[in-house]
């Protein structure tokens, strides 16, 4: 059981055919045939769950002219140029020059070959989908741009092309919610930890996003209209989705208490009342307050409400990492996760690192009902409470670390890996063994040299090459660090 989604995975994605008006009185019926395929196309994206504007045939250099306008106003994250047969650059180069969002040329031919026997030039003009492909990227790498990357394959029972469409469809996700996003901040980065201090309209430049400076005071006062009926809901929600062992050997930890069950309780509807107030899409945050004052049990209170909207979609980080919560929601949006992470002890005996951080994660890549445990102090920071421990899913995984460069650059530092079962410390704090080839020490090495920023979001499976892709429709450079 986790909390569904507050918002869909969606994206707005454009598409149009290319083809030759000469052909159209040359070959009757030819016009009809490609626009029923480019149909079928269009069929293939909007199962993705994903709205998609179609703007038909364009099959001049008039016709593109007059489309540039509009696929502007249309605020696409994505453009999918179906090859239906040849077309001239003229119907391609124009709309490539002056769009900054991700192109991709996609030839799906409606036979995996020529009836050779009874070819005609009419059933060649209709798999013709790959012959302008050279001349389209020409066109672009000479108008000072890279050539666009292509989906080459047949429209029907290809496995191959089907899953690229759905990679890009992925990549589309995450341009959407991105460039659009409202992350909230409250607090500070610890001062001593140089790696988190980030510069904000740098980040607006890069990612289109806006960070909205907030108040812990007003959840504060938020939290203080939190109705006893609320907070009995919410208990018995986090209940239903956590288990509550008792203490092992961590003089630390002791079973989950009254008190702080109900002060994560309250707290997490006050970040839902938090979150309706502000309109924002995620949130990092660090707050220190007053010892045992009312801001800092709140600060220490928020990490059940983190997880849970974590699950939900929300990416939410502590120590004040805006960073992070960028790299969190990337991750989110290609449906992987996106956990809070870090490297914890190496386990040279299994060739292992625990992968992992304290506080709140993503339980929704939980392998297993994740737990929560009474903290006595939080270590490191101040306060106490309630928090989440589990290991992730046993299979692959990846990491993105979003980490900044000298020039005041982003960068993203992508690796896979394979999360394996074994024991974890049971401190709350969330840890998986982490293998990355036949050294541990080798790869943390060649991770290390990266400049990594030391947190990094954590998701399943293997998706260095979605990573790569976002990287580069955002002009991010993209290391994609490897084991041996």
């Amino acid at each position: 059981m986790v909390p569904a989604r507050r918002k869909p995975l969606t994206a707005r994605i454009g598409t149009y055919a290319v083809g030759l008006d000469v052909y159209w009185p040359q070959f009757p019926g030819l016009l009809d045939k490609l626009m029923g395929w480019h149909g079928e196309f269009i069929g293939q994206v909007r199962a993705h769950g994903v709205e998609v504007v179609d703007f038909g045939m364009v099959d001049n250099a008039a016709g593109a002219q007059a489309l540039l306008p509009r696929v502007k106003a249309a605020d696409i994250d994505l453009l999918f140029v179906d090859m239906v047969t040849y077309a001239t650059s003229a119907t391609f180069g124009v709309i490539a020059r002056a769009l900054d969002v991700p192109i991709v040329l996609v030839a799906l031919q409606p036979m995996r070959c020529m009836d050779y026997d009874r070819a005609t030039t009419f059933m060649q003009l209709c798999n013709d989908n790959i012959c302008a492909m050279p001349e389209f990227c020409n066109a672009m790498v000479r108008m000072g741009r890279k050539a666009p990357p292509t989906v080459i394959g047949t429209l029907h029972d290809d496995a191959q092309a089907a899953g690229e469409i759905a990679r890009w469809v992925r990549v589309a996700r995450v341009l959407h919610d991105v460039k659009r996003a409202r992350l909230g901040h409250f607090g500070h980065p610890l001062e001593a930890m140089y790696d988190m201090h980030t510069d904000q309209t740098a980040l607006t430049g890069t990612f289109g996003l806006h960070v909205v400076q907030t108040e812990i005071d007003d959840l504060a006062r938020l939290e203080r209209g939190v109705t006893e009926a609320e907070i009995a809901a919410k208990s018995a929600e986090i209940l239903g989705m956590f288990d509550t062992p008792t203490p092992e050997h961590d003089p630390h930890t002791e079973k989950l208490t009254e008190k702080d069950l109900r002060n994560a309780a309250k707290g997490a509807v006050a970040l839902d009342r938090f979150i309706a107030e502000t309109g924002i899409d995620g949130l990092a945050y660090y707050y220190k307050g007053e010892n045992g004052g009312e801001t800092q049990r709140l600060a220490s209170s928020l990490i059940v409400g983190n997880s849970l909207l974590c699950a939900a979609g929300f990416p939410m980080c502590g120590e004040s990492d805006l960073k992070t919560c960028v790299a969190m929601m990337i991750m989110d949006r290609l449906d992987i996760g996106g956990s809070f992470a870090e490297f914890h002890p190496v386990d040279f005996a299994s060739n292992s690192v625990l992968v992992g951080h304290d506080g709140p994660h993503h339980i929704r890549i939980a392998d297993g009902k994740p737990v929560i445990r009474s903290l006595k102090q939080y270590h490191g920071k101040p306060g106490s409470g309630a928090s989440v421990e589990f290991q992730i899913a046993a299979g692959p995984m990846t990491m993105l670390g979003l980490t900044s460069q000298a020039d005041g650059s982003f960068k993203f530092v992508v690796a896979e890996g394979e999360s394996r079962r074994g024991k974890i410390p049971a401190t709350g704090n969330t840890n998986t063994h982490g293998h990355f080839g036949s050294c541990v020490r080798t790869f943390l090495s060649r991770w290390f040299a990266e400049g990594p920023t030391h947190h990094f979001a954590l998701g399943v499976g293997h998706h260095a090459e979605d990573l790569r892709l976002v990287g580069e429709a955002m002009g991010i450079e993209t290391v994609i660090v490897r084991g041996v």
